[in-house]
């Protein structure tokens, strides 16, 4: 049998719960602050338009997500 994550996907798509992720874990908000800001500008150069909309898309799933996926790796989501 699985364990069941701690957090639920739909629990971990709240903004209080994804806050205090990010506050607790300074270095995977840095780069999350990285990623959202620096993928956009990579589509363009790669893709022009097509890539800054994926970009976009591809950042903004990773900054909801990530707190979803610390849960099933094991890493406490609160404080």
């Amino acid at each position: 049998m699985t364990d069941k994550p701690a957090l639920s996907f739909s629990d971990s798509l709240t903004n209080t719960r994804r806050t205090a992720f990010y506050e607790s874990h300074k270095p995977i908000a840095v780069v999350m602050i990285l990623i959202v800001f620096l993928l956009p500008f990579v589509g363009v150069f790669l893709r022009g338009l097509i890539g800054a909309v994926s970009g976009v898309i591809i950042s903004v799933l990773c900054y909801y997500l990530t707190p979803y996926l610390a849960s099933l790796l094991g890493k406490p989501v609160d404080r």
